[in-house]
This record gives structure tokens, C-alpha cells and sequence, in this order.
């Protein structure tokens, strides 16, 4: 899509089948953070390759702007509905953005409360840096997985974070809906050659279009 950045994809993948090495009750991993985390639920694992997905985008890549995108949480379905991706972040604009790149695309988005200061309790362990799991899952268990998370780059690095949570809205019924593409280019669209995706992106050039060439795009497009 003609994009002028530094852009990375890092896919968090894993099986997640039993066998000898299989994740149980009460191991203790050291994450690619370097934090020890205690297993207290074991249905709890997409959260441990992701926190170290955004590690090694901090780490290894370098990454200025971090933004991580999984089916996490049941709980999201509950907190934003089954056709709003929840969205957490350390940076209020980047927030404004996603709910905004989401109306201007059709993938919506919702905030959730953003507040580790409250909520990382819910992490806390006697053997290690945290668990894996909330103590308390009726304490908003969405927002607290995006914690996690966002833990293992730490909550005082000065780069804008983006957790998008979006277990509910990419299905319908037994078929997957797409979810999260057009999102993605919508967000980051002011950072692309394409002048659709700099004319819906809430970031960047779109803004400074003028009303009459933003008329001829929109002509253009339904042309094409």
C-alpha cells in the first residue's frame, strides 16, 4: 500500500495442544522480557506469546509505535459489544485515532479504562513478577490482559502502545468477518503513498486536503 515507514509484522503464533511440554499450573517462565510469570490458568496463553511479540518490537526492532491485535478476551464481547474491538493505550490521541480510523472504515472501536496503577494488582505473585491470570475476573479482565501485555515493555517506555482486542466483532456466527484489516489501513493510512488511505486516516496528511480535492477523490472513487 505504498507505505513510507520502517513497518513490521510480527505474528504470535503457537499451538496450543497437550504434550510433555505443555504449559501447567504453577510453572514459572521467563518471558523474552526477561520477567518471570506464574501460570494460574492455562486457558490464559495467548497473552504470554504476545508479551513477548512486543518485547522483541521493543528490544530487537526498535519499534517507536507498538500495536498488538488479538482474538485475547471473552470478556471483550461483554465490555464492548460484538461489533466494537476494544482498544487500550498509554497515549490518548493514538485512542481518539483508533475510534475514529474505525467510524471512517466500518471497523469499530471502543476504549477501555487504561489504569495499571488499579488494575496490574491483579497480576500480583509470591514467586514471581506477576501471573498470568487476574485474581479478580470481575475487576475488567479486557483491560487487565492488555496490562499484562503491556508489562513485559513496561509501563514507563515513552512509545505509544495499542493494544486491540478483537475476539468478538471478527466472526459472525461460524464465519470469520475480516475484522481488523481496513482498521489497520485506516490508522496508519497517513503514512502511505495511497491517497484513499491518506484521505481516511484520523493520522497524518489526510486533514490538510481541501474540501474540493476531497470532493474529486470521492468522484474518482466511484468511478473506479
Amino acid at each position: 500500500q505504498g507505505f513510507k515507514d520502517n513497518l513490521h509484522a510480527v505474528f504470535c503464533l503457537a499451538e496450543n495442544a497437550v504434550g510433555p511440554c505443555a504449559t501447567r499450573p504453577d510453572d514459572i517462565h521467563v518471558l523474552y522480557s526477561g520477567k518471570t510469570v506464574e501460570i494460574n490458568n492455562t486457558d490464559a496463553e495467548g497473552r504470554l506469546i504476545l508479551a513477548d511479540g512486543v518485547a522483541y518490537a521493543c528490544k530487537d526492532l526498535g519499534a517507536d509505535i507498538i500495536l498488538d491485535m488479538a482474538t485475547l478476551t471473552g470478556a471483550q464481547g461483554i465490555a464492548t459489544g460484538k461489533y466494537h474491538a476494544a482498544v487500550l493505550t498509554n497515549n490518548e490521541e493514538w485512542e481518539k485515532a483508533c475510534v475514529k480510523a474505525g467510524r471512517n472504515c466500518g471497523d469499530l472501536v471502543h476504549p477501555l479504562v487504561y489504569c495499571p496503577e488499579l488494575h496490574f494488582s491483579e497480576f500480583t505473585s509470591a514467586v514471581a513478577d506477576m501471573k498470568n491470570s487476574v485474581a479478580d475476573r470481575d475487576n475488567t479482565p479486557s483491560s487487565c490482559a492488555g496490562l499484562f501485555i503491556a508489562s513485559h515493555i513496561g509501563f514507563d517506555w515513552p512509545g505509544v502502545w495499542v493494544h486491540v482486542d478483537i475476539a468478538a466483532p471478527v466472526h459472525a456466527g461460524e464465519r470469520a468477518t475480516g475484522y481488523g484489516v481496513a482498521l489497520l489501513l485506516s490508522l496508519f493510512g497517513g503514512a502511505s503513498e495511497d491517497p484513499l488511505l491518506n484521505l481516511v486516516s484520523p493520522l497524518g496528511c489526510n486533514g490538510d486536503s481541501p474540501p474540493e480535492e476531497m470532493e474529486r477523490d470521492s468522484k474518482r472513487r466511484r468511478l473506479v
